[in-house]
């Protein structure tokens, strides 16, 4: 059996409990060795095979996994953050279902998760951004003509751009020229959840300079939208006295 497992944003007690009880009980660990907090190894029991996929190519990946098949171990593919999010399984996961090898997705708390909680942040305030892109640059991985960042820019939603930090001056100009005013709020999240987490509130327009003057330029997540600065905001229906919802009736006064 083969766990796919996502190890969390950074600090190693944001592990999910099952991904940690996956971990203890594995004969053989695939990590991401170039985002994973390497403390997550010390779950490992004693006479547990480690590979650093950092070094790997997706071939010699599946050899180990189909290796420890053979030999009836159970493998545990650690992943960084939750890795529906740029964590290239599906390559893995068709291979696997060729061979009808076995095996399940644990899943983690992404980055962007984490980035949020490092600025005590609500993506989607009610009135300001009900909506979230997830998206990155183009670089040596090309991006569908389709989802430029001009075409999520005209929407005005809060975005998190991924794996962009080096290309901050090109990532500016493009969100301007979708849209964003310069002095959109932005922010800038270095190592969400790790131990040297730094984050820094900018605009639009300061994204380079920001990172340039903090020597930021690579690990980081790009946050974009008025949610940043806390913007003017509604409500929530939720919890509104006078909303009805399915548990509780609302009250026509308001204090």
């Amino acid at each position: 059996m083969i766990h796919f497992v996502g190890a969390g944003s950074g600090a190693a007690d944001l592990i999910t409990v099952r991904g940690k009880k996956y971990l203890e009980e594995a004969d053989v660990i695939i990590y991401a060795g170039s985002l994973v907090n390497p403390a997550l190894l010390d779950d490992a029991k004693g006479g547990c095979r480690i590979y650093n996929s950092a070094k790997m190519t997706l071939e010699e990946v599946l050899e180990v996994m189909f290796q420890a098949e053979k030999e009836g171990k159970m493998t545990v593919r650690l992943h960084t953050g939750d890795p529906c999010l740029y964590g290239a399984i599906r390559e893995q996961m068709d291979v696997l279902d060729e061979r009808g090898i076995a095996y399940d997705y644990c899943p983690g708390v992404s980055s962007f998760s984490g980035a949020a909680s490092a600025l005590n942040l609500e993506y989607t305030l009610p009135g300001v951004s009900q909506s979230v892109v997830i998206t990155r640059m183009a670089g040596r991985t090309p991006v569908p003509e389709k989802e430029s960042i001009e075409s999520f820019a005209a929407h005005h939603a809060t975005m998190v751009v991924f794996l962009s930090a080096g290309m901050l001056d090109e990532l500016s100009g493009r969100l301007i020229a979708g849209g964003y005013a310069p002095d959109t709020p932005a922010a800038i999240v270095y190592k969400a959840t790790w131990e040297d987490e730094k984050s820094f509130v900018c605009t639009v327009e300061t994204l380079a300079q920001t990172a340039k003057e903090n020597n930021i330029t690579k690990t980081a997540l790009m946050i974009i939208g008025d949610v940043v600065a806390h913007h003017s905001y509604e409500r929530s229906k939720l919890y509104d006295p006078g909303f009805t919802t399915e548990f509780r009736k609302g009250s026509d006064i308001v204090e």
